[in-house]
């Protein structure tokens, strides 16, 4: 909904990795304006419509909108995303039906790169439900690919470079550009950073994605 930079970045990857990959998918965009019933109303057109298999709603919407209430509103068998309360707590006692996208990628992205996560100190900037809380989650478990030590680090963290530097793994989820500095982390550190932000002038034109 609306025109968020980030938010068309990730739509406009999703649709072209469906082409890529065969398969059948359909967007739905809408104006900033659009009420909180209209948008219901298209989520429950969704899950009753048979030939939709998953629904993936982009985040952030705007703030007249409960978000909360728009992804409870999803059906869990094909909130594709994780981002349901039934799916949210399947990932808290580690079992699954969907994770969120951005957080598996970046799990996979670790175990295929051949980084060491059993034990290793994890440091995840942000507490995002899309990417903060479920990395923290997934590392965390009693599994192959994960029991790691992780801390999570926020806006309200005293010292967020006590913590870094610290960090084997640092992922960082943040909604502020050069939010992690080199001093920041120690020597050999591996850093994810998934965040999107634009810097520069106020016209998009002029703007640099970062």
């Amino acid at each position: 909904m609306g025109e968020d930079p980030a938010s068309q970045v990730y739509v406009g990857s999703k649709v072209r990795t469906c082409e890529a990959l065969g398969v059948y998918s359909e967007k739905y965009d809408r104006p900033a304006d659009t009420s909180e019933e209209e948008l219901l109303k298209l989520v429950d057109k969704l899950n009753k419509d048979p030939k939709i298999h998953g629904i993936l709603v982009q985040l952030p919407l705007p703030k007249h909108i409960n978000e909360t209430r728009v992804l409870c509103a999803i059906d869990p068998k094909k909130d594709v995303d994780g981002f349901h309360p039934v799916n949210v707590g399947k990932l808290m006692i580690g079992e699954p039906d969907y994770l969120p996208c951005t957080p598996h990628g970046i799990w996979q992205l670790l175990i295929r790169s051949g980084v060491k996560i059993e034990g290793a100190e994890v440091v995840v900037v942000g507490r995002s439900n899309i990417v903060g809380k479920p990395i923290a989650n997934i590392l965390l478990q009693k599994k192959e690919g994960a029991n790691a030590t992780v801390t999570v680090c926020h806006t309200r963290t005293k010292d967020m470079s006590f913590h870094t530097r610290r960090a084997d793994i640092l992922i960082v989820a943040a909604g502020k550009p050069k939010a992690i500095t080199a001093d920041m982390v120690k020597e050999g550190v591996v850093v994810i950073d998934v965040g999107v932000n634009r810097i520069g002038g106020t016209k998009q034109a002029a703007q640099q994605v970062i």
